[in-house]
């Protein structure tokens, strides 16, 4: 699984010109999916997500994390992120997963990130044509993979 994690003021996801999800102060997560990804990998990326110490203390350092702020997630499925653009100009998608294994995926993330987060997080609607609207706050921008665990 792949990640993009934005921390950011505020963003909103609309589908059909409906705005289906919004926060304020948190993170916006982009989410891949691939086949060979598991609950282990789950369980280590929102672990790794609503942990992240990348909100300002009081001293204004990077050392605190969503759930010490009480930051809010935007989760949103992406399978863009496993393009690969090795050969020509058109980027493939052949590892990502397909719809019947990557939303069961992407609806464990959403139930372990609120598990973990302790509140109910935003989403998006996998596989619709999404407007992603953000306020990126610093600008702080972190990319993640399971496979390689940094």
């Amino acid at each position: 699984m792949r990640v993009v994690i934005q921390r950011v003021s505020r963003a909103s996801v609309t589908i059909e010109g409906q705005v289906k999800s919004s926060i304020s102060r948190g993170l916006l997560v982009l989410a891949g999916f691939e086949d060979a990804d598991t609950a282990e990998d789950i369980e280590w990326i929102s672990g790794k997500i609503v942990n992240l110490r990348i909100f300002d203390d009081e001293a204004g350092v990077m050392n605190k994390s969503a759930i010490e702020t009480g930051g809010e997630i935007l989760l949103i499925s992406q399978f863009t992120l496993h393009a690969s653009t090795k050969k020509g100009n058109r980027p493939s998608y052949i590892k990502a997963s397909k719809p019947d294994v990557a939303i069961p995926l992407y609806e464990s993330l959403i139930a372990r990130l609120e598990t973990d987060l302790g509140k109910a997080i935003g989403t998006g609607t996998f596989g619709a044509d999404m407007k992603v609207e953000l306020v990126n706050d610093g600008p702080v921008t972190i990319v993640m993979d399971t496979k390689n665990k940094e």
